[in-house]
């Protein structure tokens, strides 16, 4: 089968076109991702949706058959922390020092990503170095050659595409629990209503700095997302009183100085400490938010002794 039967579904005109069923999007995707598919259809696919908007059952179904094409190629995890965001204009990625010490409580993370597009300085290797050996990074270009060509579309499309959004929900790992950022608030939704219908019990969604799940210190905030399978909306209150942009420019935080106690920087570590309450208690059901962020700040305080001084 080629694409052009699900490309009509879509774009056959108005008052005929219609949005894909989950099983449409799934058997489309797969015929992408097993290179059926004439690359002009695959534009003209992604750029009608991206013009009508995405739909939760067809972003179910694309992911669900990315997760097909690479079962178990990586081990098992308790977290789930996409990162494809980190735009050119954000600072430093504090949500790594955040993964960072969520895994000193012992969650294994699995993070997954490609962040070259907005910020080419962003390598892998620097991003093993903050996140620590305690996180597993895969960069999505080795994960998956072919969803990889397809986020890249981007540079020829000059537009994003419901890629990014699929790619945030893939969960390569199936870990359990998975968060999730974004820059657009109504994508929280959204991403939700897909997960729900992939079976999934715990997530956690947020508008987060430069789209990446990290979280304002100085703003209330509403977390979207799942809890054994129901739909929530959680209020978070904001940490600090100082009003201050996430990311100042010409003031720039040395992440590593910061973990490593040889910068302080009050604002900054408020971020890091209240990403990573977040994701603690996206992993910990019997948890609450206040309750996550003492964990996460004791983590803080005694992150050289977790890592055996070796900060």
């Amino acid at each position: 089968m080629t694409l052009a039967p699900f490309v009509r579904i879509v774009a056959q005109g108005k008052g005929r076109a219609r949005a894909l069923t989950l099983a449409e999007a799934q058997e489309a995707m797969t015929v992408i991702l097993e290179g059926r598919a004439a690359p002009e259809a695959v534009g003209a696919l992604l750029m009608v949706l991206r013009l009508r908007g995405e739909e939760p059952q067809e972003i179910a179904g694309f992911t669900a058959a990315l997760r097909a094409s690479v079962a178990d190629m990586l081990p098992a995890a308790d977290l789930d922390w996409p990162s494809y965001a980190a735009g050119r204009s954000r600072g430093a990625p504090l949500y790594l020092l955040a993964a960072r010490l969520v895994a000193q409580a012992g969650v294994r993370i699995s993070m997954h990503g490609h962040n070259a597009f907005q910020n080419a300085t962003m390598r892998a290797e620097d991003i093993r170095a903050l996140v620590g050996p305690q996180v597993r990074y895969d960069p999505l270009v080795t994960l998956s050659p072919e969803a990889f060509r397809l986020l890249d579309l981007r540079a020829d499309l000059g537009l994003r595409s419901c890629i990014n959004t699929v790619l945030r929900m893939w969960n390569p790992s199936r870990a359990g629990a998975t968060v999730q950022g974004v820059f657009h608030p109504s994508y929280r939704s959204l991403q939700a209503r897909a997960a729900s219908m992939l079976g999934q019990h715990r997530l956690s969604i947020i508008k987060g700095g430069g789209g990446e799940f990290e979280r304002h210190p100085s703003k209330d905030i509403i977390c979207f997302g799942l809890r054994n399978g129901a739909h929530i909306q959680q209020p978070a209150p904001a940490l600090l009183t100082e009003t201050r942009r996430l990311h100042e420019t010409g003031a720039a935080v040395d992440a590593l100085a910061l973990w490593q106690g040889r910068t302080q920087d009050a604002f900054a570590e408020a971020t890091v400490t209240g990403t990573a309450a977040l994701a603690l208690w996206t992993v910990d059901p019997t948890t609450t938010v206040a309750q996550a962020q003492i964990k996460a700040q004791d983590l803080w305080a005694n992150r050289a002794a977790y890592e055996g001084c070796r900060v």
